[in-house]
């Protein structure tokens, strides 16, 4: 039997729109959604007619971070590593509409994008130390591009925040209402002016990837292993709190 891909794709004037579309999970990066996802940017950064991309949502979350519930949860940080990536070295602009929950490896993917705004029904959270774990490969476009000082404080206690904390740590560029001259200024620059520039700004991203990636991974998975990962991520899809919780 043939399933509906997890990304619908249209092209808006010159602007690939890339829906996440597994709203029954939160849009949690199954090793299927990353899949969709991925031939999807492909097949943007090939066309010549598209100028850039932008990855919005269905649903009440952009992103919930890893599957929890997926049999194939260890392969998650190195599928997000590889997507993270392909979104920083795409040669055309990615940008992220956000009108709803963003959590854990989420963030990730969102702080991938080159430019992201979000509506003021959106919220973050980086929930992994609440569940024993850490947000060992989100951390990488995050602390590469937010504001270290302010990002310590959402890392280390998990608590959730709004876009206009998102916004003033660098998280999320801009509120929504900037959508609309983010992508005139995008429709009105040149191909190759976009691709030159978009490298200025993922340089240092990328260095960290290189250089961070393969150890944070190891990391990652270290955690999953452990006995507190096990009863936190229990704790969760039983809706209880975890032993540890005061």
């Amino acid at each position: 039997m043939t399933t509906a891909p997890l990304v619908r794709r249209h092209t808006d004037r010159g602007v690939a729109v890339l829906t996440l579309d597994s709203p029954g999970n939160r849009n949690a990066l199954s090793a299927e959604l990353i899949a969709d996802l991925a031939a999807a940017l492909d097949e943007a950064g090939a066309d010549p007619s598209v100028r850039a991309v932008l990855l919005t949502h269905a649903g009440t979350s952009f992103c919930a971070g890893a599957d929890l519930k997926s049999t194939g949860i260890h392969k998650g940080p190195r599928l997000l590593v590889d997507l993270m990536r392909q979104i920083a070295v795409l040669p055309k602009p990615v940008v992220a509409r956000v009108d709803g929950h963003v959590r854990a490896g989420g963030l990730g993917l969102l702080a991938a994008c080159d430019i992201s705004v979000a509506t003021g029904a959106a919220s973050f959270a980086f929930t992994e130390s609440r569940l024993g774990l850490a947000p060992a490969v989100a951390s990488l476009p995050v602390l590469a591009r937010a504001d270290r000082r302010a990002a310590a404080r959402w890392i280390i206690t998990g608590e959730r925040f709004g876009t206009a904390e998102a916004v003033r740590m660098g998280l999320v560029t801009a509120e929504d209402d900037a959508l609309d001259g983010i992508l005139a200024g995008l429709r009105a620059a040149s191909p190759q002016g976009l691709t030159a520039s978009k490298a200025l700004t993922t340089a240092a991203f990328l260095e960290r990837l290189d250089a961070d990636a393969e150890a944070l991974c190891q990391e990652s998975a270290r955690l999953f292993a452990s006995e507190d990962a096990a009863e936190g991520v229990r704790a969760l899809l039983e809706r209880r709190d975890p032993p540890w919780a005061l």
